[in-house]
């Protein structure tokens, strides 16, 4: 590990116990590893053959765990460009195919075409107040596969942001100072 690095596990699939570098930079701040897990564990009959967004990847935990757990592809958007490097640098080390890499402002990448996507993993920085235009972009934007479930993380005190039309909680969780959601973009019923 160079100087300045921090690095996390992946905790499960083809590449568990592998080691994500990444810089140690306060805006990365990556989902917890208890929270990962509950989340895959969720995921787990959705993720084979996968398509991904990963929007504000930080330190690509979320999406290095799914192409680990056999989603086909990962889409990695982050604003900036140096965690686009150390994500680049970590998929080469591991020898995966299916990631992509964009340095890009999540709204503008939800309004690109690049998809159909089956899962999206929305972790903005906290207290950033992104989460429900982003929903609504999502919502609006035909970038969404159809059945897609979208994972939102939020501080533990920040209500969700209302849901689009048609959309629902799935499952939900608390630990610590993170709320975690897994949406449903399909209506019930």
């Amino acid at each position: 590990m160079k100087r300045g690095e921090r690095e996390l596990r992946i905790i499960g699939g083809s590449l568990r116990g592998r080691k994500i570098r990444f810089a140690a930079d306060p805006a990365i701040r990556p989902t917890p590893d208890r929270v990962r897990e509950t989340l895959f564990n969720w995921l787990q009959q959705y993720l084979s053959g996968a398509r991904c967004l990963d929007l504000f990847a930080g330190s690509g935990a979320l999406g290095l765990e799914a192409l680990s757990r056999g989603a086909s592809r990962v889409v990695f958007v982050d604003t900036s460009s140096d965690a686009i490097i150390a994500l680049r640098d970590n998929v080469t080390r591991f020898g995966v195919a299916g990631a992509e890499f964009v340095v890009n402002d999540a709204q503008r990448q939800v309004r690109s075409p690049g998809g159909p996507f089956d899962v999206v993993f929305l972790d903005p920085p906290f207290d950033s107040g992104l989460a429900g235009s982003l929903l609504a972009s999502l919502a609006a934007s035909h970038s969404l596969a159809r059945g897609a479930l979208v994972y939102v993380e939020l501080p533990r005190r920040t209500a969700l942001p209302a849901l689009p039309d048609g959309w629902s909680v799935h499952r939900q969780g608390q630990a610590g100072e993170v709320g975690y959601y897994l949406l449903s973009t399909t209506a019930q019923g």
